[in-house]
């Protein structure tokens, strides 16, 4: 394993968010968790850095961005350019691309008729990065892969109100649109999507409390009152450990 690969373990636990905004990255857990040095570790986090998708702290660390409501609104409107210029400038795309933009919707559908929000959540995401793969533009698709972990980092921080079996919806609607040779309908639905998208934001839900944990641990213990035999109420489980993240 890489530094790449570590950096791409890591953009696939956000997209399927698995790693919330502000999640700490420790250098000596990630090497643990994958069976390598810390120097390949940090290599890979400062690749994220670079892609604004981590940031480090001389008191704090490493850990995954909290973007501000400006940075949301940026991130969103940066894929709604690249995304609808995509449509607009791509050539129709053959039977072989559109079968495999098929592929991704059944799994979308699979994948929402299932229990793993995880790969739900991944699947949804990732279908902007295969549209891009498939319109023939690599290089977009990376771009756009940065982008679309950073836009589900902005709708788990900002709580977003957006639904699921929709967004396969749009999907489908997008792919209908291009199996047709409607590349202007298609461009259309995909700027109106990521409008929705962003509109089901609630700016303001982001308050952080940075003493939130310290706050939950040191909070007082319930104690039965006398003469009280119910049974206790169970404790609040610990954290799930970095590995079950990525």
């Amino acid at each position: 394993m890489n530094s790449s690969d570590i950096a791409e373990r890591i953009v696939e636990a956000i997209l399927a968010q698995k790693l919330a905004p502000g999640s700490r990255l420790g250098e000596q857990a990630l090497s643990m968790l994958f069976d390598c040095s810390r120097t390949l570790v940090r290599e890979a986090l400062m690749q994220l850095a670079a892609r604004g998708i981590v940031t480090v702290s001389a008191r704090r660390g490493w850990y995954v961005v909290q973007p501000s409501e400006a940075e949301a609104r940026e991130a969103f409107e940066a894929r709604r350019v690249i995304e609808t210029g995509l449509i607009r400038s791509a050539a129709p795309m053959d039977a072989a691309r559109l079968a495999k933009l098929q592929r991704h919707l059944r799994d979308e559908q699979e994948a929402l008729a299932g229990s793993d929000v995880g790969r739900r959540s991944f699947l949804l995401g990732d279908f902007h990065v295969c549209l891009a793969e498939c319109l023939g533009n690599q290089l977009l698709a990376d771009t756009l892969r940065d982008f679309t972990a950073r836009t589900t980092l902005i709708a788990m921080l900002y709580q977003s109100t957006h639904d699921a079996a929709q967004s396969c919806q749009d999907h489908v609607e997008i792919v209908q649109a291009l199996a047709a040779g409607d590349a202007a309908r298609a461009e259309t639905l995909m700027a109106r999507h990521i409008g929705q998208v962003q509109q089901a934001l609630r700016p303001g839900a982001a308050a952080h409390d940075p003493l939130a944990g310290l706050r939950a641990a040191l909070a007082p213990v319930a104690r039965p009152a006398p003469g009280d035999t119910r049974p206790e109420s169970p404790t609040t489980p610990p954290p799930p450990y970095l590995g079950a993240l990525l």
